[in-house]
């Protein structure tokens, strides 16, 4: 082969790497902050109406009568609900979880529970019943506090003084290769994932199974990856929200297990693997990643283009 047609080949197979480089980050790259519903590339449902920055990286976060109560690393951060900062207050670190309701701040760490004030007066708390216990989430009801143990493959049961009342084991056994055990409360049921099986099973108060869902796969209404999903929380309507990593996405389920839709698919989310903490009221959906926590609404002029006659399936 004569040099003339080696420079030629060499500059050919240069510019397709080039051709293919170009299409692979334009491909990946978000063009516009808006949600999917269904399969990505469907017409947003949820447009970004705001955003809420704090000053170091969101652990967890929860809303209460209209202000958003964000924990970082050794402090609560207060919010208006249009993101307006109100007040910090000291905590310690290595918070796992955060629940606000009646007045009271309760936290979780691996091995205990704290409970404040508003105003960041520590009311109490207890330890962990177990030496080896490694918490992950928790959730509460009127009479009760319910605990996902990553070490012990487990959820505990205390009342709201702190007392043990049970121990409750899955069925099937949980799996839990890392620290993706999602809790939920929503109307006295309690609802949990099982992420290594790509599951969410669902309790009585009393600690006994009723029923799970959950099939494994990349597609609409499965679960991929190593043990997904990561976070539950419920909906304004009271359906099952479920955020995965890996390839991340925010989901909503009825409390029946029937999936309804994405609502947040890789794309709308940015495209980083790990899963997004999130929360709805009312017509809004508050979704925290790193030190932001972004606000999106609903559309409902976007309804009858993105999904004809789908607003039972759309409505959370």
């Amino acid at each position: 082969m004569n040099r003339g047609v080696k420079i030629i080949l060499n500059i050919l197979i240069f510019t397709l790497i080039i051709g293919f480089g170009y299409y692979m980050v334009h491909s990946i790259i978000p063009n516009e902050e808006t949600t999917q519903s269904g399969q990505q590339g469907a017409d947003p449902l949820y447009k970004k109406t705001n955003s809420i920055d704090a000053a170091s990286p969101i652990v967890c976060f929860d809303i209460y009568d209209n202000t958003i109560y964000a924990a970082l690393s050794g402090k609560i951060s207060v919010f208006g609900i249009t993101g307006s900062h109100l007040y910090d207050f000291v905590i310690e670190v290595d918070v796992r979880d955060i629940i606000v309701e009646d007045e009271s701040i309760w936290l979780l760490y691996p091995t205990r529970i704290d409970v404040y004030a508003l105003d960041g007066h520590k009311k109490g708390g207890w330890e962990a019943c177990s030496n080896i216990a490694d918490y992950c989430a928790f959730a509460t009801t009127g009479e009760y506090v319910f605990v996902t143990d990553a070490e012990n493959k487990e959820m505990v049961q205390y009342d709201k003084q702190g007392r043990l009342v049970r121990f409750i084991k899955s069925p099937q056994g949980f799996i839990i290769p890392s620290y993706s055990f999602g809790i939920v409360n929503i109307n006295d049921t309690i609802y949990c994932s099982n992420s290594g099986r790509h599951q969410i099973e669902s309790y009585t108060l009393d600690g006994v199974f009723v029923a799970s869902f959950g099939v494994t796969g990349t597609q609409a209404g499965a679960f991929a990856g190593c043990c997904n999903p990561v976070y539950l929380t419920k909906s304004a309507n009271g359906n099952i929200l479920t955020s995965e990593k890996g390839n991340p996405r925010i989901s909503c389920y009825g409390r029946n297990g029937k999936f309804r839709t994405i609502l947040f698919d890789t794309h709308a989310l940015g495209g980083v693997t790990d899963a997004y903490k999130v929360r709805a009221l009312s017509d809004n959906i508050y979704i925290a990643n790193k030190k932001t926590i972004s606000v999106y609404t609903f559309d409902s002029n976007l309804l009858e283009k993105s999904c004809t006659g789908c607003q039972e399936k759309c409505s959370l």
